[in-house]
């Protein structure tokens, strides 16, 4: 009974109202969904105990109101249970996503009923600051990496350098490396306290290898003269005609004609010795350099007057400059070979001699300086302060030496004239014979083009186009031809003239009996040249332009090199088909590298379009040679011009260059098929093996040109070629000891000749008028033997030819032309000069100087004019 009294007591009445609890089975969350709280009303409808998954609300601060929402968006239902506080959730037992979407807009405008513009802004912000965030993290991981990849290469270097030390420690504990360094430490003290090599010394070290280097310069200049076995020399004589003699001459004149030329070279390379000391600041380096750079330009220099009798000019180092030393070494003959080879054995001597003494001259500056701390003392301000200097001017004393040593009037032409400097720039060997190789060098680094002539001004230029304008029109009342109507090619044969000219030499056959034959049946002559040996390039751009290098300032030795690379539009005779055809109005074709002078660069300023050469962007296709020459045939370059006629849309201009009878000319054909010819006894036996070899390949260039003209006679265009040689090869060392012969060493052949298609076929000029020519008036008389009219300029030349039929710069003892002097050919071949010229002479002389002044040194006048145009 007591238990029963304290027994609780259960009333159902009581606790109707409760809900009875019933332990649901967990359901799966892949079968619930979830559904958005749609309002506040809905909210507060369920307790917060009802909701196990609910979480804290978040406070929302607005202008109108404040609202709390729930930071889920969602809550989980049971599709197989109900909840009592979601009434119509649980009647479905799901909510469709259109619900969803709905409730979710009716929740966003309940919320905020009074902002609907600030929603778009705050969702850009919040855009913004993701992709903020975004960046961040990318470049937080980006530095990471980099700090991370960092570590590993240090890493790595550490392991390296600490292999290199402990691989250097274990080299450095042999017992034999131990010895060493001891040895090196307890001679490092001595080494240390080596003396410095005094200024006194470095005086004579200096005037003793600028007075060899002038010494080998001018001992590069001459050679061993050759006697006739009939005359009997004195052994005196000998002596003082040989190298050794002749050398001894040059430096003693100083105290026998009171000539110090010796000095006057000694002071030009002195300067350059200087220069590079003071530049260097060692003078042991500046030494090594001075003496291998001498050295070689002397080697070079007697290599280049044993071949072309000319010396080396300033010019000359664009053929290094467009990368063809290589090239220019191949023209070595095989007589210099050992000269060669010794040259370099003294320039190893020097350069090893020069380090050794840099190791042991203590004094490492020559003028001390320190550029790492150069005001930290007054010494050392004043030592970088002079060192700066003397570098400045050195280099600015030797540039103005130089620049003005061939300019008259100049201070240093004036002291080089007080030393007995007399220039003959005009014949660069001679003047450098005389002068000294150094001084010639000097001489030409600055080139001044032209004197200008007396009356030069716009208006004589004018005067002067209006005068050859007439003229050139009294001229085309008699021709019918238009020259653009054939095709011209003019065709530069290296080295190609009559070896029958010259005296003692006969051959067993004519070496040229083709060449012969249509000289004898088309107009034809000798031409005046300019070079002996050499100077391809000058005889080319007289042809090419109609200008004459006697006309020239005495330096202006190269015009390709010197004067065309400088000009902006130069004139050349190929645009007269240019300017009517276009650019398929002329091409070239040289068989050879393009850059030798520069013809890749002057061609194009000249207007041709294509340059066709061994090394060209579209080459020569035709490189077949004969025996063993190195160079292409002329039979091959004649094959590449006629594949450029059968191609051609019109007619062109068409200038070829041949190479195959270029020097040196050494043992290239079958031992049968060389030319043998008879000389006097006491011709050199290289001389004449090398006459017989050159006249071999003249055989070889005769029956080449007769099957190329025997092959454009088979074409139905016209064509005119015009033929000619450039200079003889400068292998006739007897003759050019004589002064009788030097004129013939000056003379080449020509001819122009038009195929069967031609109206000019079979025309051959009167000798009167072709007889003798030179370079530059080569077009004025194809135009004449074309019967084609002409330009005012054309004019001038066919008029001045006439009067003058050769002009050149030659040096010549007949007809009393002596050093200093162009030289004018008579339609007799007799020579005048311009002081025995007729009044017509001089003035057409006059007026072609004053065209050639306009076109390449004064303002071009006659551009603006129809000078250069044919009607």
């Amino acid at each position: 009974m007591l238990k029963d009294a304290t027994m609780p007591i259960f009333s159902p009445d009581r606790h109707a109202h409760v809900p009875s609890y019933v332990k649901l089975t967990k359901q799966p969350i892949a079968g619930g969904t979830y559904r958005p709280l749609a309002n506040d009303e809905d909210s507060n409808a369920c307790a917060p105990s009802a909701l196990s998954g609910h979480h804290s609300s978040k406070l929302y601060t607005q202008k109108s109101a404040i609202h709390a929402t729930s930071d889920n968006t969602s809550i989980f239902i049971s599709g197989a249970g109900t909840l009592p506080c979601l009434p119509e959730m649980a009647s479905s037992g799901s909510v469709s996503k259109a619900e969803i979407d709905n409730n979710e807009q009716i929740a966003s405008s309940e919320l905020q009923p009074h902002q609907p513009a600030e929603q778009p802004l705050n969702q850009v912000v919040s855009v913004c600051k993701r992709a903020a965030h975004a960046t961040a993290k990318t470049l937080s991981t980006a530095g990471h990496t980099a700090v991370k990849a960092t570590k590993v290469t240090g890493h790595a270097i550490h392991t390296a350098a600490t292999a290199v030390k402990t691989a250097w420690q274990t080299f450095t504990n042999f017992k034999a490396i131990q010895l060493i360094i001891k040895f090196f430490r307890k001679a490092y003290g001595p080494w240390k306290k080596r003396m410095r090599f005094s200024y006194a010394f470095y005086a004579i070290v200096f005037t003793l290898l600028t007075s060899a280097e002038v010494i080998f310069l001018q001992w590069g200049m001459y050679s061993e003269p050759t006697y006739d076995k009939s005359n009997e020399v004195d052994q005196t004589t000998k002596i003082l005609n040989s190298v050794a003699g002749q050398v001894t001459k040059f430096v003693s004149q100083m105290w026998l004609e009171q000539k110090s030329l010796f000095l006057v070279n000694f002071v030009g390379l002195g300067l350059i010795y200087l220069a590079l000391i003071f530049v260097t600041n060692r003078f042991w380096i500046a030494t090594l350099l001075f003496g291998t750079a001498i050295t070689a330009f002397g080697v070079a220099n007697s290599i280049k007057i044993q071949l072309r009798n000319e010396p080396i000019i300033p010019a000359d180092f664009t053929f290094i400059s467009g990368g063809d030393a290589g090239n220019i070494a191949s023209f070595i003959p095989d007589n210099s070979q050992q000269f060669v080879e010794n040259a370099v054995t003294v320039v190893i001597w020097i350069i090893a001699i020069c380090l050794l003494l840099f190791l042991l001259d203590r004094r490492k500056c020559f003028i001390y300086c320190s550029w790492r701390k150069p005001f930290a003392s007054a010494k050392n301000t004043v030592g970088t302060f002079s060192r700066a200097l003397a570098a400045v001017v050195s280099v600015v004393i030797l540039a103005s030496y130089a620049t003005n040593l061939g300019t008259g009037g100049s201070w240093s032409n004036m002291w080089a004239a007080k030393q007995g400097y007399t220039p003959t720039l005009f014949d660069a060997a001679e003047d450098a014979r005389n002068n000294g190789p150094a001084t010639t060098f000097l001489s030409l680094t600055k080139a001044p083009t032209m004197d200008k002539p007396e009356g030069y001004s716009k208006q004589k230029m004018q005067a002067i186009s209006k005068k050859y304008s007439k003229l050139a029109n009294s001229i085309n009342k008699s021709r019918t031809q238009q020259l653009t109507d054939s095709t011209a090619i003019m065709i530069l044969s290296e080295t190609f003239a009559d070896p029958t000219r010259l005296p003692d030499i006969t051959f067993d056959e004519d070496p040229i009996p083709n060449i012969r034959n249509i000289m004898g049946t088309t107009t034809s002559g000798t031409m005046l040249s300019p070079g002996y040996g050499g100077g391809t390039a000058n005889i080319e751009y007289q042809a090419l332009t109609g200008l004459s290098l006697a006309n020239f300032s005495d330096s202006m030795i190269v015009p390709y090199q010197q004067l065309v690379p400088t000009q902006s539009n130069p004139y050349s005779f190929n645009q007269i088909w240019t300017q009517k055809y276009g650019e398929s109005g002329s091409e070239a074709v040289h068989p050879y590298y393009q850059s030798m002078y520069l013809r890749n660069t002057n061609y194009k300023k000249f207007g041709f379009s294509r340059l066709y050469s061994l090394d060209s962007a579209t080459p020569v296709e035709h490189t077949e040679k004969i025996g063993e020459s190195p160079y292409v045939s002329d039979s091959s370059t004649y094959q590449d011009v006629l594949d450029l006629i059968k191609n051609q849309k019109n007619p062109e201009f068409l200038q070829v260059v041949t190479m195959q009878n270029h020097m040196p000319y050494s043992n290239y054909y079958e031992a049968e098929d060389v030319l043998q010819s008879s000389v006097t006894d006491d011709t050199p036996d290289d001389e004449h093996s090398a006459i017989n070899v050159f006249s071999t390949g003249l055989k070889y260039t005769d029956q080449a040109t007769l099957d190329f003209l025997s092959q454009l006679n088979q074409i139905n265009k016209p064509i005119t070629v015009i033929f000619y040689g450039d200079h003889l090869p400068g292998i006739y060392l007897k003759e050019e000891q004589n002064p009788d012969d030097s004129f013939l060493l000056h003379e080449t052949d020509y001819f122009i000749w038009s195929n069967d298609a031609s109206p000019s076929a079979n025309v051959k000029l009167d000798d009167s008028e072709a007889a003798f020519s030179s370079s530059n008036y080569f077009m004025s008389s194809a135009a004449e033997h074309m019967n084609a009219k002409i330009s005012p300029y054309l004019a001038l030349l066919t008029k001045l030819h006439e009067e003058i039929p050769a002009i050149s710069r030659v040096i010549s003892n007949r007809g009393g032309i002596g050093l200093g002097t162009a030289t004018y050919l008579q339609s007799d071949g007799t020579v005048t000069d311009s002081t025995s010229m007729s009044k017509t002479q001089k003035q057409l002389l006059a007026d072609y100087k004053l065209v050639q002044y306009d076109q390449t040194s004064g303002k071009n006048y006659l551009k603006e004019s129809d000078f250069m145009s044919v009607d």
